[in-house]
């Protein structure tokens, strides 16, 4: 009997302790229903739910369509929308397609705007034609253009078309330059071809520089040259230094090797040490007997 009554005791006790586990995954398993049935997705079991839960899924489709409807998805049911709601989108709608005329974006339905608004959009196409034929942007279209717009921006284009020449770059017309506009984009680029030989740039046209200009370069380039000899780099061109450089060089290589023997840190080459320097190392460094 005691037996019967200890197996039955020990039985509760296990069933006991598993009680947390199994309401804990029901609990889980509830939550994850509920979640992807507010998600409206096809994982949900509605005959799951609780009354108050049925609720919650219901407004939550309800925002999920209102929300499809302002971004005019296709899941929109405008049908069930409140009249709040439908009016609210409305407006929202209305005002995104005058933003859109406006703007020169699509979609624009141009019969769905107010006279007031039609005349506004009017008016904002108008200028950014306007602002288009003086930025020599393709859209434009001089036929709809003011004379006195049409004026401004035959000046600006001729502006632009004198920056570009002296810039050298994007589109340049040198016909259309005035003597006066000729000799400024003339010194711009002579300007231009020294700063570009003066600092070892293509493109450098040598034979258009003055006598004095090319010694500029000549001079800027050895600095160059040396400079790039002192850093290491693969540009070095050691023909081109003269003596006092070539010592300056030679200087600092050996003060250079002498440190790196001194302290580890470094190429070492022993066999360029003076005699001082080596017995300086060998002090430092002494060989194990």
């Amino acid at each position: 009997m005691r037996r019967i009554l200890s197996k039955y005791g020990w039985a509760q006790i296990a069933f006991l302790s598993l009680c947390p586990v199994l309401l804990s995954a029901q609990a889980s398993e509830s939550a994850q229903n509920l979640s992807a049935c507010k998600d409206g997705s096809a994982r949900c079991d509605r005959s799951k739910l609780s009354e108050v839960e049925l609720n919650a899924v219901g407004l939550a489709a309800h925002a999920r369509n209102l929300s499809d409807c302002r971004y005019h998805f296709a899941a929109c049911d405008l049908s069930q929308l409140t009249q709040p709601e439908s009016i609210a989108l409305a407006i929202v709608d209305h005002q995104r397609n005058v933003d859109n005329c406006t703007d020169g974006m699509t979609p624009c339905d141009l019969s769905k705007l107010t006279p007031f608004e039609a005349r506004e959009v009017a008016v904002a196409q108008h200028k950014r034609n306007f602002d288009d034929c003086k930025t020599a942007i393709e859209a434009c279209n001089h036929a709809v253009l003011t004379p006195q717009e049409a004026s401004e921006v035959d000046r600006a284009t001729r502006a632009q078309n004198v920056e570009n020449c002296k810039d050298g770059v994007g589109a340049c017309d040198h016909s259309t330059l005035s003597p006066s506009e000729s000799k400024t984009v003339e010194t711009a680029k002579h300007e231009r071809n020294l700063e570009y030989c003066t600092n070892g740039w293509d493109p450098c046209d040598v034979a258009g520089l003055t006598p004095a200009e090319r010694n500029q370069t000549v001079t800027a380039d050895h600095q160059r040259n040396f400079a790039a000899c002192r850093e290491g780099r693969d540009s070095c061109d050691y023909a081109k230094l003269d003596a006092t450089e070539t010592k300056s060089m030679s200087d600092a290589e050996q003060k250079r090797n002498y440190a790196a023997c001194l302290t580890g840190d470094g190429y070492c080459d022993a066999s360029r040490l003076t005699p001082l320097e080596a017995k300086a190392v060998a002090s430092e460094h002494p060989i194990p007997r």
